[in-house]
């Protein structure tokens, strides 16, 4: 049960840097842009060796950046009860913090995924058409990784709680 969680904090802690460095850095994508390199990420876009900040209020920017704080919050509140799950005292019977951290690891998983989906589509369909020469980068790239990590996180929990339920006693009737 011990090695579940340890793996699943494991998964946690690499995926929320990795969802704090993606959401942070400004290569979401790169393009090429009167005959410069230009990239981009959540907050600031850069041309020419400057940097400006995104003032545009669009709506599939602020979608994606929304997702990306709720799924990196969601994820350290997933770490906070893993980390409390080590400790087996519990003020409440009936809960478990194991349980608790694996369903907020894959909420974290799915406002990342409904993130990445966002700006995925609408970089394709609307920003990839307008600039010829273009490409995801990796900023664009670790958001997915953190994706898969919070996901394993949550796999990693849940197994621990269900071990643990089993070994109690409480296990599913069938």
């Amino acid at each position: 049960m011990h090695s579940f969680m340890g793996g699943g904090l494991f998964c946690a802690m690499v995926g929320n840097i990795l969802l704090v460095v993606s959401m942070a850095t400004d290569y979401w994508m790169q393009y090429r842009l009167s005959g410069s390199f230009a990239h981009q990420g959540l907050w600031r876009y850069c041309m020419s060796g400057k940097c400006y900040m995104q003032t545009d209020s669009i709506a599939y920017w602020n979608a994606t950046r929304a997702l990306m704080i709720l799924s990196g919050m969601s994820c350290f509140a997933g770490i906070i009860a893993g980390i409390l799950s080590f400790a087996h005292f519990s003020a409440f019977e009936r809960f478990n913090r194991s349980f608790a951290a694996g369903i907020m690891f894959f909420i974290s998983t799915l406002f990342v995924l409904l993130a990445m989906a966002i700006y995925t589509g609408v970089t394709v369909n609307f920003l990839g058409k307008r600039f010829g020469d273009w490409r995801f980068s990796w900023s664009y790239i670790l958001g997915w990784v953190a994706l898969l990590m919070t996901f394993f996180a949550g796999i990693f929990y849940m197994c621990a709680y269900r071990m643990h339920e089993c070994r109690r006693g409480g296990g599913p009737t069938r």
